[in-house]
């Protein structure tokens, strides 16, 4: 080990293994290919699919038809790239000795890889590649953000399954201030997190399906369940509507310049206006007798500028969000959707760092200009239960 190393020492967990390299950095290297340098052979196993049981924990619902398994299985009877990644039966029970049952009489339990293990049962494989990684088990915590980190960072989990997966880490820890600690977020942030479970379950699944874009759901989320369906109903109606209505011509558009009024210059006497005063001092002539030079380029060189965009205010702006466009000068833009409350905030939201937010919540506070305003709308856009949870916070600070 070199010099610095000696002086700086290592973790427990790093001094266990060979190489090293810690257990929980092999089973990401095992679970995303990255390489490892040091990684003991000893952890990466073939199991018998008998011996292994999935994790009840798991956020995932949607893991393809028969069809698609049936497919991914027999891919991985011909290679298996990335193992899934298990702990003991004896590790996983000691965190939750209720699920005994749930385990049965399995030596492993998965918590990476259930996709694979299914796959693998319907190709009819006998046996799965897994990495056995008990640090992942050495908190309740630290094994259900294992089970999330790999889903999240590959993308595989839909907006409602990430739900449940907070939601299942708030149930399983102990209440949404843990969740926020083991984050380095805010409870309000957890809140965020689960409010599509809120919707109803028809609901629910048009989310995960994409039918239901998330955008439109905090105000179908505050409504009673009952009532939610028939609401987006209502709007997807009206979505189709708004689609419908012709846009207006564009400035410089044939149909426009049709009806255009002539500008003062165009109706004067002729003469046209030009931004670039008239010189009587002669352009020197180049040595060579090309033209000289001018910081005028030709008109005959200028592209045709492009027809501008005229936004008529009485055409109706629902559901509008921030997406690129292009400027004058090529440029991506940012348009921000004043009529749109939630997607505005959602901009100013990410754009700003927590101190400038802040202070930008702090003139919203001297703007509302009394403590009787800001609890009416606080009243208007939350539940009762986050509202209960804003008096216990702000009253163990008094």
């Amino acid at each position: 080990m070199s010099r610095v190393a000696d002086q700086l020492g290592t973790g427990a967990s790093f001094g266990r293994t060979r190489g090293g390299v810690s257990a929980r950095r092999q089973a990401v290297a095992a679970t995303t290919g990255a390489p490892t340098t040091g990684a003991p052979d000893s952890r990466l196993r073939t199991l018998p699919l008998t011996q292994l049981v999935c994790t009840r924990f798991n956020p995932r619902r949607n893991f393809g038809s028969e069809a698609d398994l049936l497919e991914f299985g027999l891919k991985l009877k011909k290679k298996q790239l990335q193992p899934a990644v298990a702990v003991t039966r004896e590790a996983y029970l000691h965190l939750w000795p209720d699920e005994a049952d749930n385990v049965g009489s399995a030596p492993y339990v998965i918590a990476n890889g259930e996709r694979r293990y299914r796959g693998s049962l319907a190709a009819g494989l006998p046996t799965l590649e897994v990495v056995v990684d008990d640090e992942i088990a050495s908190s309740r915590a630290d094994f259900l953000d294992a089970v999330l980190s790999e889903n999240n960072d590959r993308e595989d989990l839909d907006p409602i399954e990430r739900a449940l997966g907070i939601q299942t880490m708030v149930e399983e820890l102990g209440g949404k201030a843990i969740v926020a600690e083991h984050y380095g977020k805010s409870a309000g942030w957890v809140t965020q997190q689960m409010y599509l479970l809120d919707l109803a379950p028809e609901l629910q699944s048009l989310v995960s399906s994409g039918e239901l874009p998330v955008r439109e759901t905090r105000a179908l989320a505050k409504l009673p369940k009952d009532q939610q369906a028939a609401a987006w109903q209502a709007r997807s109606t009206e979505r189709v509507e708004e689609k419908a209505q012709p846009k207006r011509p564009r400035r410089g558009t044939p149909a426009d310049a049709a009806t255009r009024e002539p500008a003062p210059e165009e109706a004067g006497d002729g003469q046209s206006f030009t931004a670039v005063k008239d010189h009587q001092t002669p352009v020197a002539p180049a040595g060579d007798g090309s033209p000289g030079f001018t910081a005028v380029k030709p008109t005959e060189d200028l592209p045709a500028p492009e027809p501008a965009e005229v936004v008529d205010s009485a055409l109706p702006l629902p559901d509008q969000r921030a997406t690129p466009g292009e400027s004058a000068h090529g440029k991506k833009v940012m348009k921000m959707p004043w009529a749109d409350g939630e997607a505005s905030m959602d901009i100013f939201f990410g754009k700003l760092e927590p101190q400038e937010r802040h202070k930008a919540i702090g003139r919203y506070l001297e703007l509302l200009g009394s403590p009787e305003n800001f609890v009416a709308d606080l009243r208007a856009a939350s539940t009762a239960d986050f509202r209960r949870q804003v008096v216990e916070l702000l009253s163990a600070d008094l």
